[in-house]
């Protein structure tokens, strides 16, 4: 009897550990979703001054520019959604590493604290990414006033 209750109890305190990674998941989530609409939003103006250059005889050299700073961009945005995802799959092996450790009652804390600073710091050079691309595009963006 009192096996099970010390087991039940390292389950609970197994799953309020699991807790924190699980809500850096949501973050990383909210992230991602911003990114690949940063990402296709890319893709539909590079399609867009394609097919605009397919129609014209003589392309222009703005038209050359735009599609070179598009695809550095989408390089940039691809780069940042592959990290933060890696970033989570980590998490998601963090909080399964959690369990194994709970269940099998093994230590395996420096596999758990490996696994962490890994995914940090894969979001970190996520972020980075971003932030480059979001340069990029604050960098190459016209904006055109009107008197």
């Amino acid at each position: 009897m009192f096996g099970t209750e010390a087991c039940l109890s390292d389950m609970s305190h197994t799953i309020q550990l699991a807790l924190a990674p699980a809500f850096l998941l949501t973050g990383i989530a909210g992230m991602l979703n911003v990114m690949t609409g940063r990402h296709a939003r890319i893709i539909d103006r590079g399609r867009r001054l394609s097919e605009e250059s397919a129609q014209i005889v003589s392309v222009s050299i703005s038209h050359a520019t735009d599609r070179e700073n598009l695809e550095r961009r989408r390089h940039f945005a691809s780069g940042a959604i592959t990290a933060c995802t890696f970033s989570a799959l980590l998490v998601c092996l963090v909080i399964s590493s959690l369990f194994l450790e709970a269940l099998f009652e093994i230590q395996i804390k420096w596999v758990v604290g490996s696994l962490f600073t890994l995914s940090t710091l894969s979001l970190v050079i996520g972020l980075a990414y971003f932030l480059r691309e979001v340069h990029l595009a604050t960098k190459t963006v016209r904006i055109v006033l009107s008197k």
